[in-house]
């Protein structure tokens, strides 16, 4: 039977063994067995009930292609809520194509925006609760909310307050999550958000927490949705679930569970680890540590510190130049970086040698007086234009007939793809918007910038692009 590797170096599998080890070959095996997953009460069905417990959610499911899988399963299901719903304009492109796939009618709220680094932070309760009574009094109440926390530079959202203002507005919240699954095992960190009332909690379980790349969980909160949410679930999981889920990202999840479970000694750590990074970077005048200056925004309740957003804009190079230099000569590699900043991460269960970092960052910097560039100081991005009319649901522009047509002739008509400059990474638009003059010019200028780019653009100028025929 499969897999064709045979689990062992004298069956065939000799070259898995050699990439990856005996134990790791060995344990790769299918699905639909006998004291793996079969039946009600298998060791699949405990691990994810384990899972549930430790996250605080009524049911979990272990997904083996990403949070992106998470993000689509989320949106078909809250199709059967109700077909509109009120997303953060910072949502990732993977709830767009939920969006696409579910047929959703989609509504948006702006999260805060960080212009001088290029970052989006999240939503209050009060701009919540606004968004939805605009579209109530519209007569478009939405079914269901998607918002993001922590942002991918560590900003938390206050998700209680959002889920108290959702539930009364008698929609569900998704939180994407998916950089806080290490969130709720340390009294250091914010806790978890289906402990905090969310509905649907998207876990990208391996960017901090620990698991093997690829795997991910969807936690389904115990709220008021509950009970029609988990069918619903259920079954857009089967359609977006692998049917050769992969046994090794599944066990990595199960482990990972059981190592943050018991690991709050070394959560401590690497907390440890990152708070005397701050300080370093605190007491040196060349750069500065961004979130200092999060209590500016009244959205962020509070601050993942196991990311450490870098300010390195004294240098007169951008962060995607020192970026670009640590990983070249010094072998380190932070997540992203902006303009402005570079942002480290830090595993939750990881505890980085600070003295190597700031040893690296100070040949950096070295480097970076000796040879300035005036272009990075100076480069700036223009304020984010207004979403355009959604003239069409998403879905029937996207499968529509389109043709590419130039920039200038764009102006006025209906997108057929989804595009978003970089930084920050907020769709600008998305198929069955109305193309702007200024979002038009937003874009190409980002294009233009030598640190920023378009994603799904027809090319890399921005000078077409791709709407619906009549």
């Amino acid at each position: 039977m499969v897999p064709g590797h045979g689990t062992g170096a004298a069956h065939g599998g000799e070259h898995l063994f050699e990439l990856i080890g005996a134990r790791a070959a060995s344990v790769d095996i299918p699905l639909m067995l006998d004291g793996i997953d079969l039946g009600e009460h298998s060791p699949l069905a405990q691990a994810q009930q384990l899972a549930a417990d430790a996250w605080g959610a009524r049911r979990t499911w272990f997904l083996t292609n990403g949070a992106s899988q998470a993000n689509r399963t989320a949106a078909i299901s809250v199709r059967g809520l109700g077909e509109r719903v009120l997303v953060q304009r910072s949502m990732h492109s993977s709830f767009t194509d939920g969006v696409l796939l579910a047929g959703l009618v989609p509504a948006f709220v702006q999260p805060a925006i960080d212009s001088r680094h290029g970052i989006a932070h999240g939503l209050t309760p009060e701009a919540l609760d606004a968004a939805l009574s605009r579209e109530a009094a519209s007569g478009r109440p939405v079914a269901s909310v998607y918002v993001v926390s922590p942002s991918y530079f560590g900003s938390t959202a206050d998700v209680a307050g959002l889920a108290e203002v959702a539930h009364a507005h008698d929609a569900a919240l998704i939180v994407d999550g998916a950089w806080g699954a290490h969130f709720g095992f340390h009294p250091g960190l914010p806790d978890s958000p289906a402990r905090l009332g969310a509905d649907l909690v998207v876990s990208s379980t391996h960017k901090l927490a620990g698991s093997l790349t690829q795997s991910a969980m969807l936690h389904l909160g115990d709220g008021p949705f509950a009970g029609r949410l988990e069918s619903l679930v259920e079954r857009a999981y089967s359609m977006t679930a692998s049917t050769s889920m992969s046994s090794l990202l599944m066990g990595s999840l199960d482990e990972t569970r059981r190592a943050l479970v018991l690991g709050e000694r070394r959560i401590g750590e690497a907390l440890q680890a990152s708070d005397a990074l701050r300080d370093r970077l605190r007491a040196d005048a060349r750069f500065a540590v961004v979130s200092d200056g999060f209590e500016a925004f009244p959205d962020i309740v509070d601050v993942d510190r196991l990311r450490v957003p870098i300010d390195v804009s004294a240098l007169g190079r951008s962060g995607h130049w020192v970026r670009s230099r640590l990983s070249a000569e010094h072998g380190i590699y932070v997540e992203m970086s902006t303009a402005t900043a570079i942002v480290a991460v830090i595993g939750a269960l990881t505890v980085p040698d600070v003295e190597r970092v700031m040893s690296a960052l100070d040949e950096v910097a070295r480097a970076a007086f000796a040879d300035p560039d005036p272009v990075a100081s100076s480069d700036a991005f223009p304020e984010l234009p207004e979403p355009g009319e959604l003239r069409a649901l998403p879905r029937d522009a996207y499968f529509g007939s389109s043709e590419v047509v130039a920039a200038e002739d764009a102006v006025g008509r209906t997108s057929a793809d989804t595009l978003a400059a970089y930084p920050p990474g907020i769709p600008n638009l998305l198929p069955g918007e109305e193309i702007t003059a200024e979002t038009v010019a937003f874009l190409r200028a980002v294009a233009a910038s030598p640190t920023g780019y378009v994603r799904g653009a027809v090319d890399a100028e921005v000078s077409g692009f791709r709407v619906v025929t009549a």
